[in-house]
C-alpha cells in the first residue's frame, strides 16, 4: 500500500472582482475516486493569496456523480488535531490522515466551510467531463444536499489542490501541466479513455491556468488570473504529486500569441514575444525539474491558432519552428496533428476541432485529445 495523489489542481489568482472577500460561505466539491483505498488526506493550499487565511470546517462525505448529494456520515478533516485550519500566505497544510473506505467509480464529497471573512483571490477555473464545484451562502457544510435557493454551480476550486489516497502499490498518478487547454477538458477526456481502454490504475492529475506562459507573468490585476509564468510554479505544483511517474506539459502557446505591443495593450509589450529557442530553454527547465523527481517527460505540440484575433505569420512561424523542434528532441505526443491539418506551411483545425474562437478546441477535439494522450501513456507502458 502507498499514497498516491488521485485528484489535484494548480493554484494561481482569481478573475478580478470588486469583492476580494466572502464569509459565512460553503464550498462543495465532488471528486471522482479512480481507486480503491482506506484513508485520504487534503492539500490546503494559499499559494496564491497574499495573506493568512482561515477555513473553519472541511468535511468529506461519499457521494455517486458530480451532484452536491451527499450520504448521510460525514467525516471531520483535521490538521495537528485541530478541525479547523489555518494557513499563512504563500503556504500550504496537508491534513492529517482520515480513515474512510473508498470505492473506485465513486464521488468522495469535499465540503468547506468559512465562517468569517476569507480572502478569496486564490483558485483556478476548471472544465471537464470529472470536474464540478458549487458554492453556497450560510453553513450547509453538513447538509445532505445544498438549499437550492442559496446554492449555485462552479468551475472555480478554492484552496484544494492535491487529494492523495492510500491504495494499493499498482496505482499511480500522471501529471499534466499547463494553460487553459488543459485546463479544459482533455485531462478528464484522458482519465475516461484510460479506464475504457482498461487501465484503472492510473489517475491524471490537472496542473493547469488558463493564460499563464512558460517565461513571463503578469503583475496588473487585470490579468491576474494568467497566473504565474513556468519556474514560478512548476516546481510547486509537481513535488508533492504522490505516486507520480509520468508528466505531459502541453504549454507555450501564451508566451506567442499574448504579446502585441504597448500602442494596442500597455500590459503586452512586444519585447515579451519569445524566440523559439527561449520557448525551448522553457522546455528543458522543465523536464530538469522532472527528472529530479524521476518523472518521465512528455510533452504536448501546440495547437492551430490560425484566425486568432493575435494570428500573424511571424506567430504561425513560432509555433511551428517550436512544435518542430519537440518533434525532434522530445518524447512527444503530436496534438497538433491529431486535431489539425497542415496546407502550405499553416495549421488549421480539422472540420468540428474548433471551438469557435481559433484556439480552443471543441468538447470532440478534446476528446481526440484525451484519448491520443492515453495512447501514448498505454504505449509507453509497454516500453
Amino acid at each position: 500500500m502507498k499514497w498516491v495523489t488521485m485528484w489535484g489542481n494548480a493554484q494561481s489568482k482569481t478573475t478580478p472582482h470588486p469583492a476580494v472577500y466572502a464569509k459565512d460561505l460553503t464550498l462543495r466539491y465532488p471528486i471522482f475516486i479512480p481507486f480503491d483505498g482506506n484513508k485520504i488526506r487534503l492539500t490546503i493550499d494559499n499559494f496564491c493569496v497574499d495573506e493568512k487565511i482561515k477555513i473553519d470546517n472541511i468535511y468529506l462525505s461519499l457521494g455517486n456523480n458530480l451532484s452536491d448529494e451527499t450520504f448521510d456520515e460525514f467525516y471531520d478533516v483535521t490538521f495537528n488535531g485541530k478541525k479547523y485550519c489555518e494557513i499563512n500566505a504563500h503556504e500550504y497544510l496537508i491534513s492529517d490522515e482520515i480513515k474512510i473506505n473508498l470505492k473506485k467509480d465513486t464521488y468522495l464529497i469535499v465540503s468547506i466551510y468559512v465562517k468569517d471573512y476569507i480572502n478569496l483571490s486564490g483558485g483556478v477555473n476548471i472544465t471537464g467531463a470529472l470536474s464540478k464545484g458549487y458554492y453556497a451562502y450560510g453553513n450547509q457544510a453538513k447538509y445532505a444536499k445544498l438549499d437550492i435557493n442559496k446554492s449555485k454551480s462552479t468551475q472555480w476550486v478554492y484552496f484544494l489542490s492535491n487529494i492523495d489516497i492510500y491504495t494499493d502499490d499498482i496505482n499511480k498518478a500522471v501529471i499534466c501541466f499547463g494553460d487553459s487547454i488543459t485546463s479544459q477538458n482533455w485531462p478528464d477526456d484522458m482519465l475516461i479513455s484510460l479506464r475504457e481502454k482498461g487501465f484503472n490504475n492510473i489517475s491524471v492529475i490537472r496542473k493547469a491556468v488558463s493564460g499563464t506562459r512558460i517565461l513571463r507573468e503578469y503583475d496588473c490585476i487585470t490579468y491576474q488570473s494568467y497566473g504565474l509564468h513556468g519556474k514560478h510554479r512548476f516546481v510547486h505544483e509537481i513535488k508533492d504529486v504522490c505516486g507520480a511517474y509520468a508528466i505531459i506539459v502541453q504549454h507555450g502557446i501564451n508566451d506567442i500569441i499574448h504579446p502585441v505591443g504597448e500602442n494596442i495593450n500597455i500590459f503586452r509589450p512586444m519585447s515579451d514575444l519569445p524566440t523559439y529557442e527561449e520557448l525551448l530553454n522553457g522546455i528543458k527547465y522543465y523536464e530538469d525539474e522532472a527528472k529530479k523527481f524521476n518523472l518521465k517527460f512528455i510533452v504536448g505540440t501546440l495547437l492551430p491558432i490560425y484566425n486568432w484575433r493575435t494570428y500573424a505569420p511571424f506567430r504561425e512561424k513560432l509555433k511551428n519552428d517550436f512544435n518542430n523542434e519537440l518533434r525532434l528532441k522530445y518524447n512527444y505526443i503530436d496534438f497538433e496533428k491529431e486535431i489539425g491539418y497542415e496546407d502550405n506551411g499553416i495549421w488549421y483545425f480539422k472540420d468540428g476541432c474548433d471551438s469557435g474562437d481559433h484556439l480552443h478546441p471543441s468538447k470532440m477535439a478534446y476528446k481526440m485529445m484525451g484519448d491520443i494522450a492515453a495512447n501514448k501513456i498505454i504505449l509507453d507502458e509497454g516500453k
